[in-house]
């Protein structure tokens, strides 16, 4: 299954990952990701340099969740609380969360519905945004270099190379029906 025919299932995408992208993170998989989109679906992002920014390039009326809006608050608990917000919006719409870490998942961080045991200070926003939408029951896809834990029930996705997925909701061959 190649990303366009799961992208076609949904009309709100989140977008997260590692503000550190280059070296670890294959330009072209961005990139493809990016194509798969459908037009005129709804896109939210965050604020930071790296996966963030990457996408805001290409979705420039994409709703960016800014900590230097002062809606969250400041300091680093601004940035999980924006990242929360990033979450729920996507959580509201039955969205899909697309996740880029660049790292491995830190340890004893696992899938919850709620925020405080996901940014608990782990050390990565990505992760911690993951286990989060996972938790809310969010459909999840996931380019890794490095896999997901098996506790965290993740597929590998054959035909697509370091992508997981986790579908909670519906599942892609139940849509495709339709």
């Amino acid at each position: 299954m190649q990303l366009q025919e799961i992208f076609q299932s949904y009309s709100t995408f989140g977008f997260s990952g590692s503000r550190f992208s280059s070296g670890v993170l294959p330009p072209n998989v961005l990139s493809s990701a990016a194509k798969s989109v459908p037009k005129g679906s709804r896109v939210v992002i965050g604020c930071q340099k790296g996966v963030d920014a990457f996408f805001r390039q290409c979705f420039p009326n994409a709703e960016v969740f800014s900590v230097a809006s002062g809606k969250w608050g400041s300091g680093k608990g601004a940035y999980a609380a924006r990242s929360i917000a990033c979450i729920k919006a996507v959580a509201d719409d039955s969205g899909l969360w697309i996740s880029f870490p660049a790292s491995e998942c830190p340890p004893g961080l696992i899938p919850s519905n709620k925020s405080s045991q996901c940014f608990s200070g782990k050390g990565s926003g990505s992760w911690a945004s993951l286990a989060f939408a996972c938790g809310l029951g969010v459909s999840c896809l996931v380019y890794s270099p490095f896999g997901i834990p098996d506790s965290w029930n993740f597929s590998h996705l054959p035909d697509l190379n370091k992508w997981f997925s986790f579908y909670q909701r519906t599942s892609i061959n139940q849509l495709s029906l339709f």
